[in-house]
Order: C-alpha cells, then structure tokens, then sequence
C-alpha cells in the first residue's frame, strides 16, 4: 500500500507542478468573462446561486468555453505548502524546499490587505445560500488554513516573515470578524467580515489557530477567547455525536469532511493548549463518524443519510483527522482500505483526481484546491503516519 500511494503521490505531484499549482475551483463558476459581460444577470442574487451551481454541479467541464481561467487559490497554495512541509520532514530533498519557498512566497503575496491581521480569501466571487463574498474577501477558514501552513513552513525556512504573518492572523480572527453569543456568553466567530453566519466548523478552526499561537506566543487571551468559541460549538452537539452544518435552518445536513474538520480542531485545540477537557466530546464525535461515513468495500458516504455523491474531500479528511486525532495506526486498515478504493476509481491516468463520483456519472473536473490540494496533502499525512510504525 506504501508503494501504491507513493506513486499515485509522485503523479499527482507532476501534475500540479506542471500546472504551477493554477487551477479551476468548483465555485468559480462567477468568473466567466461571459457571465461578467451579462450585467443585468450578474446583479441578480437567484441568477448568480444558479449560475454558480450550474458550473459545480455539471460533470461536463465548460470552463473554457465560458471563458473562466485558471489561477492560484490562496487556500489551495496553503494546502499544497502544508503538503511540501511534510515531504520535506520525511525527506530533506532541497527540490521540496524550493517548492516550499515558492509557495511561501506566492500565498504571502495573496494576503488581502486592509484588515487587522493577514487574511485571505478565494479567487472569485462566491454566491451561497447564507450569503455573498466578493472576490478575496478573507474568510477564517483559508486564513487559518494558509496560518498552519506558513508555521510549519518557518520551521524549515526559520525566515521570521513567515511566522510575523502567521502569528498576526489572530488579529484578524479577533477584531475583524464577527460573532454570535450565547446566554452563558460563548460565540461563535462568522466566516467574514462580511457575514453574521454561524457555521462549526469555521468557528472551531479559529479556534484552533489561536490555541496554535498561544503555543509559541503563550498568550493567555488567545487561549481564553478559543476556550469561549469551543464551548459554544460543543454545547450544539447532538445526543449521537454529530454535529450539524449550522444552526440555519437551510444548513441542518450532517456531512462528512465537515464532522472530520470538527473532530481535528478539537483535538488541536488540546493539543496546542493542554486542557484535555473535551475528550469525552471527542470521542462521542468520533464514534458517530467512524461508524457513520465508511463503507467495507472503501467508499465515503458525503452525508449521515446519503452516499452520492462520492467526494474526493471525503477521503482525504479521513486519513488528516486519523492523523490529527492520533488513531491512524488504530484503524490503518480503514485508511488503507479507503485511500485504495480511491486511487482506483478517482485518479486519472493523467495524475490529477477527479471531483465526485455520482450515480453513474463521474465528475472530472480537475479542480486545484478541492481535490488535488486536499489529496496531496493527506498522502504526505499517510506516509508521514507509515514512517512512525
């Protein structure tokens, strides 16, 4: 199974250096030059949501013929430098530091600027049912995706930008976005400035990057305001472990990676802070996972009630949150019997992986960030997993 995946690691990693790590997103769908030249469209809230998910749910690929590019997203750069950090622990080749430096540097570069912290968005305008990003608007999840990385970066550059800008993204997390309080005065974090939403798993990754930096800054403020974001996501936890989207009512789905994204946080969280007190927590949610997404034969269920579509974040949230949550070796015959199943059905000859796989259709679109900056980083987890044995 190592040999299998360290091939499958050495295609796809052709692949996106050969792209130069540019590439299409399933929500770009908005920055068709054609739909851009469509102004009595494009300023319509319903048609922008149709549009977009015109694009994303489409398992033909019309990006060319409407004219949409490909470019660098900044939290796909973040992932594929997470990813570059890894090879670069298992084996100190200087061709993964230079990727390492280039990546570094592009995703720095990307920083939204104007806000009280390094932030960034995605490379387009983004429609969702909650609300509207225009492009680059910064968010918590890329921003606290693209800090992990900048961290474990500086540990092999030790150039001190990379850690001045990681350590200032809790500036952005704390002054600029928004949040959502409780009775007992725990809040959520919004995803944007822009947005009062209160989505989890976004909450918790805040949470997760401040418990980080408090671990190199030992900030006792940071940690207290994670400790205030944590609680207000567990106490929404359900009797059976899950947790649900959001409290929206249009977001009351239970889903795969989403749970997986949850489960890591928390058990960061510990990790970063030494309070062990959510373990009881961790492992409710845990068992609802293991038992609830995998099937015998390899396949990722997307939602609780649901197996289509297959989705490439599934599996790669599997063998990150194994990592994460310290199980990987516990259940390996799960992570190897899972990561198999979509090295065979999911990566095409061309090394690149495909975005979903429904009912009879396949969609193979080969989108940058969501599925090859997703797989790459969780085979370098995998074989990073596989040298601790």
């Amino acid at each position: 199974m190592v040999d299998k995946v360290e091939k499958s690691l050495e295609r796809l990693r052709a692949y996106c250096e050969k792209e130069q790590f540019k590439g299409w997103d399933p929500y770009d769908g908005l920055t068709s030059r054609v739909f851009q030249s469509l102004p009595g469209i494009r300023k319509v809230r319903l048609f922008r949501l149709i549009w977009i998910q015109a694009f994303k749910r489409n398992p033909l690929n019309l990006r060319k013929l409407f004219l949409i590019k490909k470019e660098y997203n900044p939290k796909g750069v973040g992932l594929f430098l997470n990813g570059y950090c890894n090879l670069y622990k298992l084996e100190p080749r200087e061709e993964y530091k230079t990727q390492i430096r280039f990546l570094a540097d592009k995703v720095v570069e990307l920083v939204t600027e104007g806000y009280s912290g390094a932030c960034w968005g995605y490379n387009f305008d983004w429609e969702s049912k909650a609300f509207f990003q225009p492009k680059y608007t910064p968010t918590i999840v890329a921003s606290v995706f693209i800090g992990y990385a900048l961290l474990d970066a500086y540990e092999i550059l030790e150039d001190d930008k990379l850690l001045k800008t990681a350590l200032s993204i809790s500036g952005f997390i704390l002054k600029d976005l928004n949040r959502t309080h409780d009775e007992q005065g725990d809040f959520s974090f919004s995803y944007s400035p822009l947005d009062q939403s209160q989505v989890y798993n976004a909450t918790l990754l805040g949470s997760r990057l401040l418990a980080r930096i408090y671990s190199i800054t030992k900030d006792e403020s940071l940690l207290k305001e994670a400790k205030h974001s944590i609680d207000f996501v567990v106490k929404h936890q359900q009797e059976d472990g899950s947790w649900t989207y959001s409290p929206l009512p249009f977001h009351q789905w239970i889903d795969n990676f989403h749970t997986g994204y949850n489960l890591e946080c928390l058990s960061e969280y510990q990790k970063y802070s030494g309070d062990k007190s959510y373990q009881t927590i961790i492992e409710k949610g845990f068992n609802y996972y293991i038992n609830t997404f995998f099937e015998v034969d390899g396949r990722c269920r997307y939602y609780n009630n649901s197996l289509y579509p297959i989705d490439i974040h599934a599996p790669a949230q599997l063998i990150i949150t194994l990592s994460r949550l310290g199980l990987f070796h516990k259940h390996r015959e799960l992570a190897d019997q899972t990561l198999s199943w979509v090295l065979d059905h999911m990566q095409d000859k061309k090394g690149y992986f495909y975005f979903q796989l429904k009912r009879g259709v396949k969609s193979k679109t080969p989108y940058m960030r969501w599925a090859q900056g997703w797989m790459f980083l969780a085979m370098t987890v995998y074989l990073t997993e596989e040298k601790k044995s």
